[in-house]
């Protein structure tokens, strides 16, 4: 699934040949796409507008169309094309965006991905926007912010690190390289972390996914960012997926456990359980 870095990514993309482009027309191909108003509402709030600019919030497109924000939740396998008008339709291409001069194309071949269209003045009090949590950059994003958040949470950090309602933007890849760098063992009781754990989540946070961000995201499976740049920051992966091989700062094994459902890399030696 695209992480923050790769959403980031795709936005950065499509901004180089986006703005300032009008859409004449969109054909919706799977209706399930569109997940708020109906098709038809979106159809019509859609066309004739101009993109004047594209935002990232978490894990959402937020495409300014004046009026209205047009959001896309690419999920596991979502990805824009830009195609001529007369290449062939794909038949996992769901939505098709006519610019005029070319097409935007959205496709995805497990249909997981979401699109919503909603009014400037309404975006931050409607799910999904309402719903999520600060950004890792937040100024608010504190200890005292964490500690409150994880005071009642009995799950292990592992699963709470992957809550978008407290920080947005961190999946599976990440969280294990997060909990990595801050010598944080996956299993510990989220209310259990000290300030300096919370600290270093914090500091990791950000210091990787800038990282990220910087090198075009994770490459994992079939992600590609609209231009069909593979991400380079799955070749600094200090953790995650290296199962078969040792750790990096201790020489010891890494090991693969489930946690919350998820498959999590950790080194059992340099992010021992403090007692």
């Amino acid at each position: 699934m695209p992480e923050l870095p790769e959403v980031e990514t795709v936005k950065n993309s499509l901004k180089l040949r986006l703005i300032g482009k009008k859409i004449y027309k969109v054909v919706v191909r799977y209706p399930n796409i569109i997940a708020y108003p109906s098709v038809d509402d979106f159809i019509k709030g859609v066309g004739g507008k101009e993109i004047r600019d594209i935002k990232r919030r978490g894990k959402f497109l937020m495409f300014d169309l004046g009026d209205s924000y047009l959001l896309s939740h690419l999920r596991m396998e979502g990805k824009y094309f830009f195609k001529k008008h007369d290449e062939e339709i794909n038949k996992h291409e769901h939505v098709i965006f006519d610019l005029g001069d070319m097409e935007l194309r959205y496709m995805d071949t497990r249909k997981f991905g979401r699109m919503y269209l909603i009014k400037k003045d309404m975006v931050n009090d409607m799910k999904p926007i309402s719903e999520l949590g600060l950004e890792p950059w937040d100024e608010g994003l504190t200890v005292s912010y964490l500690k409150d958040k994880y005071k009642n949470k009995k799950l292990p950090i592992k699963s709470v690190i992957l809550d978008q309602s407290i920080i947005v933007g961190i999946g599976n890849i990440y969280a294990d390289e997060i909990l990595f760098m801050g010598h944080i063992n996956p299993l510990k009781v989220a209310s259990k972390l000290d300030d300096k754990e919370l600290e270093d989540i914090i500091k990791y946070t950000r210091s990787v996914l800038n990282h990220a961000i910087e090198l075009g995201g994770t490459t994992i499976r079939s992600y590609t960012s609209v231009d069909g740049v593979h991400g380079r920051f799955q070749n600094e992966l200090a953790i995650h997926g290296k199962d078969k091989g040792v750790c990096p700062i201790c020489g010891g094994k890494i090991e693969k456990i489930k946690v919350g459902g998820r498959g999590t890399y950790y080194c059992p030696k340099c992010q021992k359980e403090k007692v």
